[in-house]
């Protein structure tokens, strides 16, 4: 990410040295897009930093989410500072056309800024793709539980499609000589950044309110806490996300009515030990003992249902609806 930093700050360090010499609205909103750029990587370095915080007696289950919170304010940032600029200095030229001077150096700058993007964004692709598995690149975006790669990963496309349209528009500019198309790319620069930082806004706000653990991570908790005699069955499951690294799993498992406290107590510690193996980042485990009464069977626990339904191993009569 550090490396991230200091390309962004140098392409928009050219960048900005462009537009001072052709005077570009589609090179000042690139210019622009990259200090948003540059200030959500240090958003996001922040928020890896501070969410390593050991729990105090204030927060209990440690500072995990404040990734979910700068990369909000990531979205936030590349709104205002790049989207609402770049569609304000677009309708500005288009309404008040001024010549381009130079487009050569636009064009070389240009250039340059699509290779070092066009690496990073490969790189992050490269990186995404250990987290992704067999998920699609929409799939993984919307269910990333670790915000940092789904957001470099969107401004690396943005910056690209971005800096696509820079290119086109200076073309235009220079083919009909009508600088309009110059304020034209800059509106489509500021639309872009818009439309992506709506998704990311969006995102962040889903891991904000809190999102459970996924299908798979799930189905791993009900068979680890059901592996083992002395759980007859989970009644019901709920996980949440605290951080991207930190689950919280709240369960009620029905035990033998035949078994004493001390054999509760028991099987409670071993399934916390089975769920932990299965599922390393499950740190805050809470499990309650109950009997199950299939007399008094509910429609059913959602997260367990899907659950069992999913595991190819569920043994027979497994798939019904389960509760108490």
């Amino acid at each position: 990410m550090l490396a991230a930093l200091a390309a962004n700050l140098g392409i928009a360090a050219t960048k900005f040295a462009a537009f001072a010499i052709t005077g570009s609205a589609s090179m000042l909103a690139e210019s622009v897009h990259s200090v948003a750029d540059s200030a959500n990587q240090v958003l996001l370095l922040v928020g890896r930093t501070r969410s390593r915080r050991e729990e105090t007696d204030e927060h209990p289950f440690g500072f995990g989410a404040e990734r979910y919170v700068y990369a909000f304010i990531v979205a936030v940032v590349l709104f205002v500072v790049g989207a609402i600029f770049s569609v304000y200095e677009g309708i500005s030229r288009i309404r008040h056309p001024e010549q381009v001077v130079s487009p050569v150096v636009a064009f070389s700058v240009l250039g340059i800024a699509i290779g070092l993007e066009a690496f990073s964004f490969r790189t992050a692709i490269s990186e995404s793709g250990r987290s992704r598995g067999s998920a699609t690149w929409r799939a993984f975006i919307r269910h990333a539980k670790a915000p940092e790669l789904p957001v470099v990963l969107l401004e690396d496309f943005a910056a690209l499609i971005g800096l696509g349209f820079a290119l086109i528009a200076l073309i235009l500019t220079a083919v009909t000589g009508n600088p309009r198309w110059d304020g034209a790319g800059s509106l489509a620069i500021g639309l872009l950044l818009g439309c992506v930082a709506i998704v990311l806004a969006t995102e962040m706000k889903s891991l904000l309110v809190g999102e459970s653990a996924a299908p798979q991570v799930q189905r791993a908790i009900v068979a680890a806490l059901e592996a083992d005699a002395g759980i007859e069955r989970v009644i019901h499951l709920r996980t949440l996300h605290v951080g991207p690294e930190s689950l919280l799993v709240v369960a009620k498992i029905a035990v033998s009515p035949g078994q004493d406290a001390r054999g509760i107590a028991c099987a409670i510690d071993d399934a916390e030990r089975r769920i932990r193996a299965a599922v390393p980042i499950a740190g805050l485990i809470f499990l309650e003992p109950d009997l199950y009464a299939e007399a008094r069977l509910d429609p059913g626990d959602p997260a367990v249902r899907a659950a069992r339904l999913g595991r190819e191993d569920a043994p027979p009569g497994q798939d019904a609806p389960a509760g108490q």
